[in-house]
């Protein structure tokens, strides 16, 4: 229960997590938001290459983030140690270059959903590696891109919608 002791919705954690893969990422608060996510959702944060920031216990500390020891986060030097680390779940990357819709990704329980650097987005070398799983999300409006949080928020949300994972609430 939250500190004021009213209960929240809540729903069943999922037996096999989606992975949340940032690379590269460059702005703490971004990082942290979606750590904040990540542990709201019981997905797994991986934070791979050089960071744009420091997320030692110091600097979390003073930053007042009161939830990071809730947040299961690996770290991997590059984009080749992760895919070690973690070979088996299929990947879903997104881009603001990406043709085909969020929506139309068929997410599967221990995807790994991979984001790019605020400043710009993933590499052409990993989009072109992996052509047909590279997805975007709509705009209505001309901007470039969305904010990296923003973007993580909705991808992961429509996934575990998508799978069902929300569809059964209780009050806790």
């Amino acid at each position: 229960m939250a500190k004021d002791q009213r209960p929240r919705l809540r729903a069943k954690p999922l037996d096999q997590p989606f992975h949340v893969v940032l690379i590269e990422p460059e702005i703490p608060q971004n990082t942290g938001n979606i750590a904040r996510l990540t542990a709201a959702t019981k997905s797994k944060l991986h934070l791979v290459g050089k960071l744009g920031f420091r997320i030692d216990e110091h600097s979390v500390r003073r930053a007042g983030v009161d939830y990071w020891h809730l947040v299961e986060l690996e770290q991997h030097t590059d984009f080749e140690q992760f895919r070690a680390r973690l070979p088996a779940p299929r990947l879903c990357l997104f881009s603001a270059l990406g043709t085909k819709s969020y929506l139309d990704a068929g997410y599967k329980p221990g995807d790994a959903l991979v984001f790019g650097k605020e400043s710009k987005g993933l590499d052409d070398t990993l989009l072109e590696r992996f052509p047909d799983d590279v997805y975007g999300i709509p705009t209505l409006g001309p901007v470039r891109s969305l904010n990296l949080a923003n973007a993580v928020s909705i991808v992961l949300y429509e996934a575990l919608r998508q799978i069902g994972a929300l569809s059964q609430t209780t009050l806790g």
